[in-house]
């Protein structure tokens, strides 16, 4: 098992200058800039492994254990044509990072030097051959005082797959494969990939999520001793799923709970990887379902599930994300963040790392800033603030515009054309309460820290935050909330520089 490049000294003092870059922002008092360009072509290359921070990750998952926030991903690095690995670099297997802010993070070297022996042999013998070129997907959780990571060994198009579990002292290793927790042949209805695991706060029950297109998420109950399967063999039962699985998408479950709403809550992620990915949620009263929607719909009917909580989209003065899904949720007291990849067009291959705050509404269903999280001083909205220029996105769905081939477009399938995104469009809110420029809506008014927009069918409630407009470079005030479709509608105020 890999040693990890990054030593206990450089750890230190990678903390260290993030804390002083912190703490540098706060009495600077004017400067929160980031400075994290979304373009990373420059430094792809693995010799440049230690500035990749929140690029090239992938299907991200995190856990906050000390100080630090720990995210593990998916085995994948942007390529550009012609890029190959020609540096004395060894590329391991399963990425980690950590950060004391959730903005800048540290690489932290792999979890594996090579995929583990038993995973590696499954898919090999279960695929006629076929060999798989890394690990997909982990999933990490603390369980009493060890740290567990679930991971995905498949071939992509196939559902020749394996979950296995590998365990630690903490999320810094070293690992130890712990063996097969469920495995998939070409034979069955699901896909043994994409895991998550959720434990029921009653009675301590361990549930893995798991699957993808093919036949959908399923749930099988583990042993919470040893984090594998209960029952050998168990593969579970179907608890999301959509109609013509192996073309319409639906992956990556991640299962949280939310103890002040008593609900167990099931993100998932919809359609083509490149370029409509968008994340969907669900909820239950139990962490192995039945969960529903937004409607009221069981998702392991074959109806399309709302409400979306990303989309690709695009605010003025970008060229806009695709791929924003597969997410991880993560909380630290009472306040929970969702991360996920973006992928920057117009090629929509550089993966980079979005972290969210998340909202909820009053009656229970969780929204997520239109921009990623930077940590800013608290600063009360009054409504006094709200007057002025917005540029506002009404998420909708998109029909993909290219040939599917297992739910997804073929790499180079595609041409970049801004009819891809949900394009945003500017509004006024006038001192006198007039919206302008909103079709359908025409009075606003605010009640703690609610803006509420007023249209001739609906009414829509909108939660007010402060956040960092990433493109303009300056705090702003933000909005986020659902209209009654169950599409999400986000909104940020056009301020001065």
């Amino acid at each position: 098992m890999r040693k990890f490049i990054t030593t206990g000294v450089i750890g230190v003092l990678g903390a260290l200058v993030a804390v002083g870059l912190i703490s540098y922002m706060s009495r600077a008092g004017e400067n929160y800039d980031p400075g994290i360009s979304d373009d990373y072509s420059s430094i792809t290359d693995a010799a440049n492994y230690k500035k990749w921070g929140v690029y090239n990750v992938h299907d991200p998952s995190c856990i906050k254990w000390g100080n630090f926030y720990y995210v593990f991903s998916t085995d994948a690095i942007w390529q550009p044509p012609g890029w190959k690995n020609d540096t004395a670099v060894k590329i391991g297997n399963i990425q980690i990072r950590r950060s004391v802010d959730l903005v800048h993070w540290e690489f932290v070297g792999w979890v594996f030097d090579s995929i583990p022996s038993a995973a590696r042999a499954w898919v090999v013998s279960a695929s006629g051959g076929r060999i798989p070129n890394g690990i997909w997907a982990p999933y990490v959780l603390k369980y009493k005082n060890e740290c567990r990571l679930y991971y995905s060994v498949s071939i992509f198009g196939a559902n020749t797959s394996y979950i296995g579990l590998a365990v630690a002292s903490s999320p810094e290793g070293p690992w130890r494969d712990a063996g097969c927790v469920v495995k998939t042949a070409a034979s069955d209805a699901m896909n043994a990939i994409d895991p998550t695991v959720a434990v029921d706060e009653q009675n301590g029950k361990c549930w893995l999520i798991y699957g993808s297109y093919f036949g959908g998420i399923y749930g099988l109950e583990l042993d919470a001793a040893t984090g594998l399967a209960k029952n050998p063999g168990d593969k579970g039962h179907v608890i999301a799923r959509r109609s013509l699985g192996h073309e319409r998408v639906i992956e990556a479950p991640e299962v949280i709970y939310n103890p002040d709403l008593k609900k167990y809550y099931l993100f998932v992620s919809y359609d083509a990887l490149f370029t409509h990915y968008n994340i969907r949620v669900g909820r239950s009263d139990r962490p192995e379902g039945p969960y529903y929607d937004f409607f009221g719909h069981n998702m392991a009917d074959t109806t399309n599930n709302y409400p979306v909580l990303t989309y690709a989209y695009r605010f003025s003065g970008h060229p806009g994300w695709a791929g924003v899904g597969h997410c991880s949720v993560v909380r630290d007291g009472s306040q929970y963040y969702l991360l996920h990849q973006g992928r920057l067009a117009p090629d929509n291959h550089m993966m980079v790392l979005h972290v969210r705050k998340i909202y909820w509404t009053p009656d229970g269903w969780p929204v997520v800033s239109p921009q990623r999280y930077v940590a800013l001083p608290h600063k009360s909205i009054k409504k006094r603030h709200l007057p002025g220029r917005w540029e506002v996105i009404s998420l909708s769905e998109i029909a993909d515009s290219a040939r599917l081939w297992q739910g997804q477009i073929r790499w180079g399938g595609w041409r970049y054309d801004t009819a891809l995104f949900n394009n945003s469009f500017p509004i006024e809110l006038m001192d006198n309460g007039e919206v302008k420029y909103w079709p359908g809506y025409h009075r606003w008014d605010y009640v703690r820290n609610r803006l509420m927009i007023f249209g001739q069918q609906d009414t829509l409630l909108l939660l007010l935050d402060n956040g960092w407009d990433w493109e303009r470079k300056c705090p702003t005030t933000l909005f986020s909330g659902l209209n009654k479709k169950g599409y999400s509608i986000w909104g940020k105020k056009l301020l001065d520089k």
